[in-house]
């Protein structure tokens, strides 16, 4: 994986991360996935981002460089990882949504649960953070150094597979076309919508 492939708005990148791999090194063991789900997110123009507001120090790596990872906590539980995009200094981010775990199965069912199915090791922002270790710590890192976290390029995807449809969850622009998975793959989380969203327009 390289920036030039990264630095392109949220919402061309999202599909194009479909099948790459995200690992994570720590003092307990490797853990990778390859990702099956993503959700795009934009700046200034996108009600859902976290940047639409502005530059916080929040949110401050979402405005770049690509290639680094921006990592929030989600209702006050669970890390969430997102791939910043785009151009420096104009905030944009891909949120992993879902995975399959291609190596360190036994530490992520650690993390997870030694009853969680193998497909819902990494189904959820949440849960794709939690079996791959990540936290608080790895927000800014470079992914494409290689240390601690590193995204790498895995299988390709054909056209065909790839599916989109409305983001997860939200409550503003729910009906934006931002979403990406794999169709068929049972480690995509399921489509919800948020009870607070309102119709368009």
């Amino acid at each position: 994986m390289n920036v030039e492939t990264l630095a392109h708005p949220a919402e061309e990148v999202a599909p194009r991360l479909l099948g790459s791999v995200l690992t994570c090194k720590t003092s307990e063991g490797t853990v990778s996935i390859a990702i099956t789900e993503t959700e795009a997110y934009s700046g200034a123009a996108d009600p859902a981002s976290h940047a639409y507001r502005g530059r916080t120090p929040r949110n401050a790596v979402m405005f770049g460089p690509a290639g680094h990872l921006y990592v929030y906590r989600s209702h006050g539980l669970h890390w969430c990882a997102n791939v910043v995009t785009g151009t420096d200094g104009v905030a944009s981010a891909v949120l992993i949504r879902a995975g399959r775990v291609v190596e360190g199965e036994d530490l992520a069912r650690e993390r997870r649960g030694e009853k969680v199915e193998t497909a819902r090791l990494a189904r959820g922002p949440g849960n794709f953070c939690q079996a791959l270790g990540i936290t608080a710590e790895h927000n800014g890192t470079d992914l494409l150094t290689g240390i601690p976290v590193v995204l790498s390029e895995g299988e390709s995807v054909p056209p065909a597979l790839i599916r989109v449809g409305p983001r997860v969850g939200v409550s503003k622009a729910h009906d934006w076309q931002h979403r990406f998975y794999l169709a068929g793959d049972p480690t995509v989380s399921a489509y919800r919508l948020s009870p607070r969203a309102k119709p368009s327009g």
